[in-house]
């Protein structure tokens, strides 16, 4: 059996009802500033469903889902797959400079 639905699609954090759900993230580590394109949170919902409160969310590119950034010299780890040489799929951290966006 089906229930109403009333579907909002969310282009951005900026969207009303983006954010719908959502916490802001805690600081984790030596990220020193709240990321400027999600505010803090980290994802935002790119589609939602006010009646059942059911979402799609999108992690945001800048912070990659943290919530902050990094300002300093500082290189920050992020998790990604790599394959190996004999072609399997490896977790790996992978160091980024961080972004200067001051």
């Amino acid at each position: 059996m089906s229930h109403a639905s009333n579907i909002v699609y969310c282009t951005g954090p900026g969207d009303p009802h983006a954010l719908d759900g959502i916490s802001r993230r805690h600081r984790s580590g030596d990220l020193d500033k709240l990321c400027p394109v999600c505010a803090g949170y980290g994802q935002w919902n790119t589609q939602i469903d006010l009646v059942s409160h059911r979402s799609i969310r999108h992690a945001c590119p800048k912070c990659d889902g943290r919530g902050w950034i990094e300002t300093g010299d500082d290189l920050v780890p992020s998790h990604t797959i790599e394959r190996s040489e004999a072609g399997h799929p490896v977790w790996t951290v992978r160091l980024d400079p961080s972004d200067d966006i001051e």
